[in-house]
């Protein structure tokens, strides 16, 4: 295999094998966020609209004077082109479910998510990262080809089976974060972070399209068989070909590369820590930075996430096959605009022209100063569809800085606690994934105007605006004194004889 000098001072192999970690960690995660985001196209299939639209008029039938103005209100959209809402008209599904049954379902997900977070990041750490991983899909795949049968029973069943992916999904931030942690040399960090995250948004664009083709032409429950059945192939590859770290990795890599990313990293493996000095991290301003970011990045990633193929039913008025198309194209262009950025902000940290604070608050001022101006303006577009459109992809494309920004900063902080770190932050910023679809169908339970939508966008953006001030300020791209662990004078000795890291070379 052949063998090129790195600048850096190690041998980098024309076929890297860190490289395919990441690629494979990549669509393990957008297998995943595929699992995440079906329901929310599934759903439109799933319901029976004209009946809970009925259902809705019959409950508020005796307040005559909310249903003059409801019908007659301009904050509703009209279109000449029938097609479209006849077409929606026409795709009814079996199901009677209101919008709060409706946010229920979408929002449990995040309640499974939730509860594994935190296990998930230990063991990752103490356990096996591989494994944690593999078992995150398969728990996915089962629950999925489970859940036809269970949402014909009852509504409560469907809850249950999105419960049990929430529980596989939240082991998987964590466990692909010592995986980074382990595999990448500190100046390749955000390039191989990003490849790896950015699997979320290809995940996103596969699901929306593969969804919307599969309700559309083969029913609602093909959706859930077939994208459960295609994912047994990567459990597969990943058990036959990846390892937790390169000390365990006996296949498909040389000792050339094996050694070059164990020197980069400070030497041969270490001792696991048995506590995480939690009582330090809190106190530390780079971190509560991070959670921060985190939590208010993720209200705007998951309200346009998980409620985008809503929001163009109810507003603009898309039948399924646009919805899906549509719906899907902000995503692309986000898992584009992820690789652009992080390798752009890579080349400039090599050339010594930003530190790696820079860089992550750069990323960071990407995912939510962009998004923040946008949303602004799709709240006083009114019914324009094709500046909605533009400006929503404009939005999502660029929130995929987060992935070279403060999610990869973890790992610069604190390369021992990776996993604990993003799981802690991971279950804090995970809150608006259960909150959002339950705040945004109340809103428009009965008032699916541009007005509620517009209180919607709002609260998004004092969010983003606290995001901005609080990671500019207190964001750091330096290790921790707290990372440190403290071992035995002659693990201490050994350590001596081995290159340091240094920050100057992420």
């Amino acid at each position: 295999m052949a063998v090129e000098n790195n600048a850096n001072g190690g041998n980098r192999t024309l076929f890297r094998f860190r490289y395919l970690m990441a690629v494979m960690g990549s669509i393990g995660l957008a297998i995943l966020y595929g699992f995440k985001v079906n329901a929310s196209v599934a759903i439109v299939a799933m319901v029976n609209h004209t009946a809970v639209k009925s259902y809705t008029k019959l409950s508020s039938s005796n307040d005559s004077e909310t249903n003059n103005t409801t019908l007659t209100s301009t904050n509703i959209c009209q279109f000449d082109d029938a097609s479209n809402t006849t077409t929606i008209k026409g795709e009814d599904g079996p199901f009677v479910w209101n919008e709060l049954i409706q946010g229920l379902i979408l929002s449990s997900y995040f309640w499974g998510y939730t509860v594994s977070m935190l296990p998930g990041g230990r063991l990752a750490e103490l356990w096996s990262a591989k494994w944690l991983m593999n078992v995150s899909v398969l728990l996915n795949v089962a629950a999925s080809i489970l859940t036809p049968v269970a949402a014909r029973i009852h509504y409560w069943l469907f809850i249950a089976m999105r419960f049990l992916q929430g529980i596989g999904g939240g082991v998987s931030f964590p466990a692909m974060h010592v995986m980074i942690a382990k595999w990448a040399p500190p100046n390749e960090r955000s390039v191989i972070a990003s490849i790896v995250y950015a699997g979320t948004a290809l995940g996103t664009v596969i699901s929306i399209l593969l969804t919307g083709l599969l309700a559309a032409n083969l029913g609602w429950e093909s959706i859930f068989y077939v994208e459960g059945a295609l994912c047994l192939i990567w459990c597969t590859l990943w058990w036959l070909t990846i390892a937790d770290s390169p000390e365990e990795q006996t296949r498909f890599i040389t000792q050339e590369e094996k050694s070059y990313i164990i020197t980069s990293l400070g030497g041969h493996k270490k001792n696991i820590p048995k506590r995480v000095p939690w009582l330090q991290v809190f106190r530390s301003k780079p971190f509560m930075a991070i959670l921060i970011a985190h939590f208010c990045s993720n209200f705007g990633w998951y309200m346009l996430l998980i409620e985008l193929p809503t929001f163009m039913n109810q507003i603009l008025k898309f039948d399924m096959s646009s919805n899906a198309g549509l719906s899907s194209i902000p995503f692309l262009g986000m898992w584009l605009f992820t690789m652009i950025l992080s390798k752009l902000l890579a080349i400039l940290q090599e050339k010594r022209l930003i530190t790696v604070t820079i860089s992550r608050k750069i990323g960071t001022l990407f995912a939510s100063f962009v998004p923040m101006v946008c949303l602004i303006q799709v709240s006083y577009v009114g019914c324009d569809r094709m500046k909605a459109v533009v400006l929503m992809t404009i939005a999502v494309t660029c929130i995929g800085g987060m992935y070279c920004g403060f999610l990869a900063n973890h790992i610069d902080i604190a390369p021992n606690f990776a996993g604990s770190l993003v799981a802690m932050t991971n279950f804090v910023a995970t809150i608006p994934g259960f909150v959002v679809p339950i705040f945004v169908g109340q809103l428009t339970h009965g008032n699916q105007t541009i007005e509620a939508w517009r209180i919607i966008f709002l609260v998004t953006i004092i969010l983003y605006v606290i995001e901005i001030l609080v990671y500019t300020i207190f964001g750091s791209g330096n290790e921790q004194p707290w990372n440190q662990i403290e071992g035995s004078p002659d693990e201490e000795a050994n350590d001596q004889t081995l290159p340091l890291r240094s920050n100057n070379t992420k």
